[in-house]
């Protein structure tokens, strides 16, 4: 079933989210970002992106379909140094009933649409890990452009090949 991207929406990361970051912090959702995280690290990850906003340091969001009726995953924004300068990171998941509908493209393309209208920063960045052909093909369909590969740590004390995607915001949002 394709869902049409009119029915795709981002909405800021609430309290009730702890449940869907639950739901992402599996083996499945979780092989190329180091597996999933224990109780603790995942309420501390639920605080944080609700403190992002507050901080000034980016947005979280849940992403929703089906008239709204359904929470489909989450993306979202962060701001970090990369190569000497501050730009926007973006990550995304999408729940495995939601996969393969073009909902994770949508929802990238919002949330940098948004991100682009805090003109913070010039680029935004994703770094999907090179042996993970869905997230390369959402940076493709989102209008991200790819840089090249990279080592990237991510978790932290943890290294992958990584392509570096990547969108500039200053033009994202002139247009």
């Amino acid at each position: 079933m394709t869902t049409p991207a009119a029915d795709v929406r981002i909405e800021p990361w609430a309290e009730d989210d702890l449940d869907l970051l639950r739901l992402i912090n599996t083996e499945e959702m979780r092989k190329h970002v180091g597996g999933p995280e224990g109780p603790e690290a995942l309420l501390v990850r639920h605080r944080r992106y609700l403190e992002f906003p507050g901080l000034g340091a980016g947005q979280m969001f849940r992403i929703v379909t089906d008239q709204g009726r359904s929470k489909a995953g989450s993306v979202g924004y962060y701001s970090r140094r990369w190569h000497g300068e501050q730009v926007f990171e973006m990550g995304w998941n999408v729940l495995p009933p939601f996969q393969g509908r073009g909902i994770a493209a949508v929802a990238a393309r919002l949330a940098a649409e948004h991100a682009a209208a805090t003109e913070r920063h010039t680029w935004l960045h994703a770094f999907p890990s090179v042996d993970n052909p869905a997230s390369n093909a959402v940076c493709r369909r989102a209008g991200f452009t790819l840089a090249g590969e990279t080592e990237f740590e991510y978790p932290p004390g943890r290294f992958m090949l990584s392509n570096d995607w990547r969108i500039n915001l200053t033009e994202l949002a002139a247009s």
